[in-house]
Order: C-alpha cells, then sequence, then structure tokens
C-alpha cells in the first residue's frame, strides 16, 4: 500500500500568497496508519512571507514515496525576473515494493536494504530503469512547450534516495534565478543536479521555429544506464562523473542579505555522520554517535509537547551536550541558545558495517530557519581555508546541500568530506536536521534542535494548538471523544 493525498500522486499543487494566512486542513483517512504534513521549506510562524517553490509531504517513514506536492508561494507584486509562462517539474522515485516492506527491512534483523530506485519520475510518469516506453502501459513524460519563449520550470526534487542530474538535448543553459525558496542573481550552468529536499527555479528559453526547423521533440537527458545498443544519429547529451561541486560558491541571493562573517560565529558544532552495526544485524546510520528515530525521546512523545507539559526539566543540557559532541545525552537533543551564531559543519564518516569503510552522498535539510550554506570539500574542514574562498562572496540562504561523496572509501576513522551552514538562532522552538534520504532517515539518520530555552519557548502562543498539546490521540478523536476544529476563517 502506498500514501496518496486527493486519490493523487504526485499531489495537488498548491499556489499560495505571499504575505497572507492561508488555511489548509489535513484529513488522516487511513484508519491504521498516522500521517503528519510537512510543508518543506516553510516555518509555518505566521504568515508565508518566503515567495517561491516548495513542496510538502507526508513525513512519516516512507510515505512521502508518493505523498508529495508542489507548494508554490506566489510573488507579492510583479517577480524580479521576466518569462512568459511556467512548468512546474517534480521528480520522483518509483520502487515496486510497498512503503511497509521497505520500512520494515530498514529496521529488520538481519537488516535489508531497499534496493535502489526501479525508475525516476516526472510529475508522476515514467518508465522502469531499463525499460522502453509504450512498453507495459509505461509512457515518457512529455512537457509541452511554445518556440521563442522563456520558461520559469521549477525544479522539485521529491526523490527519496535519487539525486537526479538532467540537461535539454540541443538547446543552451539553463539560468539558475531561485534555490529551495529564495531569489538569486542569475547563474548558467548547462545541466541541473536536482537532490530529495533541493528545488531550484531557472530561465529556459526555447528555440524559434527558424531554429527548430522540422524537429519539435527534444530528450530531457539523465545519468542512467543506456538502454539503447546503437549510437543515435546526433551524440546525446554528456555529463561530469564527477557530481561533487556543483554550483558550489556560485549562487548568490539577489539581494544582500545578512550574512554573519567568521568574527560572529559564536560556536563551532561538528556532525560525523557514519553507517554503524547494532546488534550484529541491523544497520544504522549515526550522527556524533547517536542514532535518532521515533521512540529515542525519552518521555516518549513529541520534544514539544514534552517542554510544555514538564517545563524547564525537559529543555536539554547546554553544558552537558557541549562535553558530549553537541548532544544532551538525557534527552538527546542539540541545545541552542537564542542570539547564537552557529557554524554547522557536517562530516561524512567511512561505514564500519562488516568493515567495508564504504561512503555515501547525504542531501541534508533543516526545519525551520534557512541557513547560509558556506560551501563544501573533501576531507577536513579549515575554516581560515574555507573564509579565503568567501572573500567577496554573500551565500544563498538555502535549506537542503549536499553532503558528496568524495570517493568510495576510506580509512575507518578518517573524515571524508563536510558541508558547512552558518544559523543565527532566532527562532525558539524544536526543529529537526537529518538527511533528506528517507531510508537513511528510517536508519537513524536526524537530530533534533531545541532552540532557546523554556521561558522563550513557552511564551510562544499556541491557542489554537490544545489538541495536539494532549498527545495520544485527542487530537485525531476516539470512539468516545469527537474533536473540536478550529476554523481560521468565518
Amino acid at each position: 500500500m502506498s500514501v496518496v493525498v486527493n486519490g493523487t500522486t504526485p499531489e495537488p499543487a498548491i499556489r499560495i500568497p505571499a504575505g497572507k494566512t492561508s488555511w489548509i486542513r489535513v484529513y488522516n483517512d487511513m484508519p491504521d496508519q498516522n500521517t503528519t504534513m510537512h510543508w518543506h521549506g516553510l516555518s509555518q510562524r505566521t504568515a508565508i512571507f518566503s515567495d517561491g517553490t516548495y513542496f510538502y509531504y507526508s513525513h512519516v517513514g516512507l510515505q512521502a514515496h508518493t505523498s508529495s506536492g508542489s507548494l508554490i508561494v506566489t510573488d507579492n507584486g510583479p517577480p524580479p525576473y521576466r518569462y512568459d509562462d511556467e512548468r512546474i517539474i517534480e521528480f520522483g522515485d518509483f520502487c515496486n515494493a510497498t512503503d511497509a516492506s521497505i520500512e520494515d527491512g530498514l529496521v529488520a534483523h538481519p537488516f535489508v536494504w531497499s534496493g535502489e530506485t526501479h525508475g525516476v519520475l516526472i510529475d508522476g510518469v515514467g518508465v522502469a530503469t531499463g525499460s522502453i516506453g509504450g512498453t507495459a502501459g509505461c509512457v515518457l513524460p512529455v512537457i509541452d512547450v511554445e518556440p521563442s519563449k522563456t520558461y520559469r520550470l521549477r525544479f522539485i526534487g521529491s526523490t527519496a534516495l535519487s539525486m537526479v542530474q538532467f540537461g535539454i538535448a540541443d538547446h543552451g543553459d539553463f539560468t539558475i534565478i531561485g534555490a529551495d525558496g529564495q531569489y538569486t542573481k542569475p547563474y548558467d550552468v548547462r545541466y541541473m543536479q536536482v537532490s530529495t529536499g533541493q528545488r531550484f527555479e531557472v530561465l529556459f528559453k526555447t528555440k524559434s521555429k527558424a531554429e527548430l526547423g522540422n524537429q519539435t521533440d527534444f530528450v530531457i537527458y539523465c545519468n542512467a544506464a543506456p538502454i539503447v545498443t546503437t549510437a543515435p544519429a546526433t551524440p546525446p547529451l554528456t555529463f561530469s562523473n564527477v557530481t561533487y561541486n556543483w554550483a558550489e560558491y556560485a549562487l548568490q541571493p539577489l539581494k544582500p542579505n545578512d550574512f554573519p562573517t567568521a568574527s560572529q560565529v559564536t560556536r563551532r558544532v561538528e556532525i560525523r555522520n557514519r553507517q554503524m552495526s547494532a546488534n550484529n544485524a541491523s544497520v544504522i546510520w549515526a550522527a556524533s554517535g547517536l542514532q535518532w528515530i521515533d521512540t529515542t525521546a525519552p518521555s516518549g512523545k513529541p520534544y514539544l509537547v514534552s517542554i510544555y507539559e514538564n517545563g524547564p526539566s525537559a529543555i536539554p543540557n547546554y553544558t552537558n551536550a557541549l562535553a558530549n559532541y553537541g548532544w544532551d545525552p538525557i534527552t538527546k537533543a542539540w541545545p541552542a541558545k537564542i542570539g547564537e551564531v552557529l557554524e554547522i559543519v557536517i562530516y561524512n564518516q567511512p561505514s564500519i558495517v562488516e568493515n567495508n569503510y564504504g561512503l555515501d552522498f547525504h542531501p541534508f535539510h533543516a526545519h525551520g530557519r534557512h541557513y547560509y550554506d558556506i560551501g563544501s570539500g573533501n576531507g577536513t574542514y579549515d575554516p581560515a581555508a574555507n573564509e579565503l574562498r568567501l572573500k567577496g562572496y554573500n551565500p544563498v540562504l538555502r535549506d537542503t546541500t549536499n553532503l558528496y561523496r568524495y570517493t568510495s572509501a576510506q580509512t575507518v576513522d578518517s573524515l571524508a568530506g563536510w558541508r558547512a551552514w552558518r544559523i543565527r538562532v532566532e527562532d525558539a522552538g524544536v526543529w529537526m536536521i537529518h538527511c533528506h534520504i528517507l531510508q537513511h532517515m528510517i536508519m537513524g539518520m536526524q537530530t533534533v534542535w531545541v532552540m532557546g530555552d523554556y521561558e522563550q519557548i513557552a511564551s510562544i502562543q499556541h491557542y489554537d494548538a490544545a489538541g495536539y498539546l494532549e498527545y495520544g490521540g485527542n487530537a485525531y478523536g476516539n470512539d468516545s471523544y469527537t474533536p473540536s476544529y478550529v476554523h481560521q476563517f468565518s
């Protein structure tokens, strides 16, 4: 069984205006499964002000495989770039196993890997890897455009596992104008790279009728195994086998932002990620030694609920966390103080499962406020060297960027690549930072951050969240209780 919304996958596109309150009600019609709807890239504190491309999906297990849809926050006024029309292009993964069977295997003893993606879909349409369009009732997706027009293409990475690199044959460059909902200065690339959780907006100019001649069909090429046995008359697009460093230190905000300098950083936090074995049977992912899964919270309840119920005792101990790789050993959460400027360095470390010392790539996503992405590199992070690279460069705010794999394997305790962010801690609350590969999340590659102290968190009004704070089913209802609904608009 797979989860869908309003009977479709991808889910219906939602467009909401910037600067206004929009009311979206989510019903769970599944009698035996929980679900939560995550509005990826938005903090949801007040009316949405961040115009751009986002998406929404269930944040339970592998439900996002099929329950994802585009969320477009429209510009409050004329957009800063001119174009004739737009298209939303959402990438997804297809697996020929049920969500439940994949999840069961990932947490099983012994461990059972999900296997690789059986096909990459565009807007829910595609063919299985190694198959030919038109067979077994499957077709290749078609995107209709007109000659001599400029299109704003909104690319959404709603895959579970796949990084997609792609270009359009016999056409010019893409001009990137936005990333993760933030407008950027124009930056030309020959091909795009979109990982799970990422969004990019580009301008794409179609050819004129004269340039087209009699040709009207062009192929979007993705990195994949070829399925033809004879060479085409026109060579297809070729991509570099090097996936790392794509558009690194290149994207800058359209308008200057409040990027914190190195001298403003108050604390550096390292998150060292590696694959480990547990009980000599299961395989887990751990961040600085901590595997975080749904049952990790000591109270058995969501952190925010526990904080409201139990007061300051539910807040992670800051001093203990500093002495323990950044996370509190009691609450299993990572604390931060309002006003801090954090430099978070995310590391790749070799797997110690069966001593194979292999490496993987990880698109890391932060909930809540966007971060300033300050680059990535092989080996160990060198603050001084990276600061030289940042000279004259204004990083764009992001919410999902890649921790790349620079080599296939390394020695056991080496640091084999890094991604660095800077974050101004300004919003009190509980947020997640995690790998956006769904399989890795289920295996434990997640961290929970508690921003602010009890007074700062408790001061946030929650007049319309009483059902949520009575954790255990009251917000959903049961045989003896019918919940009341809060109506935003009368």
